[in-house]
């Protein structure tokens, strides 16, 4: 069967990145990552940790077509890292496994990664089809530990999302 192509987009909340101070090093990972994987990729964004611009960017994605969009950066815990804030109220619904297991795979490499909150999340925006949401770290083992983890459900998640039935054959089918 072959596998629909589907868009998607990549977020980099920074403050420093949109003031050029320095140059966005995780973004590219994810948007290339995204690619292998078969997704048409979005040129990436970059926002300042401002919550109505990450708001808007966010939006901006989804009514531009978006059924995959991964932010980076805004997850750990300092006080400008804002980027799960505005998720959780853009969210329909919360995917915590998701982000559980790229916590856990990371931390196996850098305890540092326990400190990230980032949501995997479903984003249903009125008028709009709904999208999944990943919060990535703002560092670059991060966003290969995220896409890593979620990237191979990635597919299967925008079918699920579009009404697709569950693969009868799959490990654990039918165990709900």
């Amino acid at each position: 069967m072959a596998v629909m192509s589907y868009s998607a987009a990549v977020i980099t909340c920074s403050d420093r990145a949109a003031a050029s101070v320095y140059e966005d090093r995780s973004g590219p990972v994810l948007r290339e990552a995204l690619a292998e994987l078969g997704f048409e990729v979005a040129d990436g964004v970059v926002v300042p940790d401002h919550p109505e611009q990450i708001r808007r960017a966010i939006q901006d994605a989804v009514r531009e077509g978006a059924r995959v969009i991964f932010t980076t950066g805004g997850t750990g815990i300092s006080p400008t890292d804002l980027t799960v804030e505005i998720t959780r109220e853009l969210m329909a619904y919360e995917v915590p496994g998701l982000m559980e297991e790229v916590r856990r795979v990371g931390s196996q490499k850098e305890p540092r990664a326990l400190l990230s909150r980032g949501l995997a999340a479903i984003l249903a925006l009125p008028g709009q089809q709904r999208a999944i949401i990943v919060n990535a770290p703002g560092s670059r083992g991060g966003a290969r530990d995220s896409v890593e983890v979620v990237g191979p459900l990635l597919h299967h998640i925008v079918e699920q999302l579009d009404g697709s039935d569950h693969p009868t054959d799959a490990p654990g089918a039918g165990a709900e």
